[in-house]
């Protein structure tokens, strides 16, 4: 196979990022977009270059000349999709999260079990070129033991709106929009421990706050002031088998200063900051060392971090190597997220 033929189902913002990085990998070809906006499509379709132009999602997949997808729609038709591109013998790059429920996640791992068809989740932070120079230090046993995580990504005004509030479509709010992110890099970086028990709880104060005037924020296409049904954040503290833990707090919206972004890994050995940039702490001859890994991006790059997950899926698909974010690992995390849920909703630990 000398060119990977692609298709994208779900033309809103998050796929430019998907058709922008298959356009500069050149083993794959944009073959198809479907978005049930048909001019969004069609529009799509134009600027990539893309031959065939759906509305349903079912007909891409009936396009025999389609090897791979990137499913790039709302959460709740992830798993449905998800399930029916493997079954029609197409491998699956789906954005995170994999879907909404456990039941879901278990149905599409079935799924991927039964084709023989590669899923890989859409953690496009595991991708960043600062985690791969971590992962290395800590593969190499640099931080030894990673015990404790923490990580916070706060907003001060940024609930999209549209189907991003809209509980039913979405599944949640930045729990499950941005915490989904926090929470599988830190999992993953602390080598992906089997979860203990979650303890979690969500807020809904403020709302999406549409009065505030004279400060920009990004809105969804569909963005609709009157609708509201997710939380203004979240956060927990989950505990591991091995007696690691991991602390998170997320927001939409949040009587702060100012957006803030802070992820911390800790191992007996060595620590490491992650956002805003790349820094690891350790010592040497009863010294406390600080390091500044010198590369180009320390911080996250967000398009760049999509480049190198196309790329990674790409070769993923041709057998070159395997994906570094199967199915597996997004059941897990839909469990944690549940979970998360769950304890808020009934005021006590989920034990798992």
């Amino acid at each position: 196979m000398s060119q990977l033929k692609i298709g994208l189902i779900g033309n809103g913002s998050i796929s430019e990022s998907h058709l922008l990085a298959y356009q500069s990998n050149p083993k794959a070809q944009i073959i198809a977009i479907c978005d049930l906006n048909e001019s969004r499509a069609q529009a799509g379709a134009k600027k990539f270059n893309a031959p065939h132009v759906y509305t349903d999602y079912r007909d891409l997949l009936a396009n025999p000349e389609i090897d791979a997808i990137s499913i790039c729609t709302w959460n709740n038709s992830h798993a449905e999709i998800s399930i029916a591109a493997l079954e029609a013998g197409k491998h699956v790059l789906c954005e995170k999260p994999l879907c909404k429920t456990v039941d879901e996640a278990l149905q599409v791992e079935a799924a991927v079990r039964r084709t023989g068809k590669l899923l890989q989740v859409g953690y496009v932070r595991r991708h960043a070129s600062n985690i791969s120079v971590l992962k290395k230090f800590i593969d190499n046993g640099d931080l030894g033991e990673i015990y404790f995580a923490k990580a916070s990504l706060t907003r001060r005004l940024g609930n999209p709106g549209g189907w991003f509030a809209d509980k039913e479509r979405s599944g949640g709010g930045p729990l499950i929009d941005i915490g989904v992110h926090v929470i599988d890099l830190c999992w993953y970086l602390m080598g992906k421990p089997k979860v203990k028990s979650v303890s979690g709880n969500t807020y809904n104060k403020l709302g999406n706050r549409s009065n505030v005037e004279n400060y920009d924020f990004y809105k969804a296409s569909d963005f609709d002031a009157s609708l509201n049904t997710v939380e203004d954040m979240a956060n927990a503290m989950i505990r591991f088998e091995n007696g690691a833990s991991l602390m998170i707090d997320v927001s939409f919206t949040l009587h702060a200063k100012q957006d803030s972004a802070s992820i911390n890994v800790y191992g007996d050995k060595g620590g490491a900051e992650i956002e805003p940039t790349l820094s690891i702490a350790t010592e040497k001859h009863n010294t406390i060392i600080n390091i500044e890994p010198q590369i180009t991006t320390p911080g996250f790059d967000f398009q760049g971090a999509f480049q190198n997950e196309i790329n990674h899926y790409i070769d993923s698909c041709l057998g070159i190597i395997e994906t570094n974010s199967p199915v597996e690992d997004g059941v897990e995390i839909i469990k944690i997220l549940n979970a998360i849920y769950e304890s808020a909703a009934t005021g006590r630990e989920i034990h798992f």
